[in-house]
């Protein structure tokens, strides 16, 4: 291979996720947030997201790594399998640009709430038709008559959520939505939702969209609010003015701050290199 042949493939390496990842000053500044050891752990996963993704491939590199900061920060996995957090691409409409963004799923909220010690227990389930009979708000006590057949359970209808939690101490709080209820707050929050396109993370998965909206509801309201359950509902950026969804599984619910600014000195500090 000629001189000329090796230095394009080299550039062209570069213009990669894993090459720009994999460069000297942003493995340096890695290892420097993640640790050494955990580095390599944090790079490989972030390779192996972007790969199931081949949209996440188009958002400007700095971006991505932005969004899985934010997730490593909070201790909580970037596989797709866990559901704990998501890097979602997103069209940034008024800076011409595709970006990837933070969302954290349901099952990191747990794990945030979990992780507190706090919690004695914390649940939330679907209710399916025929087995909500009452919830008195007032008392918050819900009545219920389960279907016990596991498989006849699961191919039921949905007509309701009901989410709970009780502290170490016996401070208690349950909140029950009906499914109509969840899809007006659906409708309200996010614009891919209303649109019905068929590719929002609320039409694909409605039950888990239902299940974080129910823990944010609940915990935001009522719980103790961590340090890292704090930075877990400022970071879980939903559904920007400026930007349009691009067809992936994960959708987004409202927006309090741009993800981008996450790690603002560290790309900086890159640039200056």
């Amino acid at each position: 291979m000629s001189l000329k042949q090796n230095s394009l493939v080299k550039q062209q390496e570069s213009n990669t996720f894993s090459g720009f990842l994999t460069s000297e000053g942003v493995k340096k500044k890695i290892n420097e947030i993640v640790g050494g050891k955990d580095g390599q752990r944090f790079i490989t996963s972030i390779i192996s997201a972007v790969s199931a993704n081949p949209e996440l491939a188009k958002c400007e590199h700095s971006t991505i790594l932005s969004a899985a900061l934010i997730g490593e920060s909070l201790k909580l996995s970037v596989s797709p399998q866990l559901g704990q957090f998501y890097i979602v691409p997103f069209n940034d409409n008024r800076n011409n640009r595709v970006v990837a963004q933070f969302q954290i799923g349901y099952k990191g909220y747990l794990q945030l709430a979990i992780r507190s010690g706090y919690y004695k227990k914390i649940n939330v389930v679907a209710l399916k038709k025929g087995e909500f009979i009452n919830y008195n708000p007032l008392t918050e006590e819900i009545e219920t008559k389960l279907i016990n057949d596991d498989e006849i359970r699961e191919n039921t209808e949905t007509t309701g959520y009901y989410a709970m939690f009780e502290y170490l101490n016996g401070f208690r709080k349950t909140m029950y939505w009906s499914k109509k209820k969840m899809e007006i707050h659906a409708t309200k929050y996010s614009r891919a939702y209303a649109a019905k396109k068929g590719y929002s993370f609320w039409e694909k998965d409605f039950d888990a969209m239902a299940f974080k909206t129910m823990l944010r509801q609940l915990i935001s309201k009522w719980g103790i609010m961590t340090v890292e359950l704090q930075q877990a509902f400022e970071k879980d950026i939903i559904e920007p003015e400026t930007s349009d969804y691009i067809e992936t599984n994960i959708d987004k619910e409202d927006i309090k701050s741009d993800p981008t600014d996450i790690k603002k000195d560290f790309f900086e500090s890159k640039e200056k290199e």
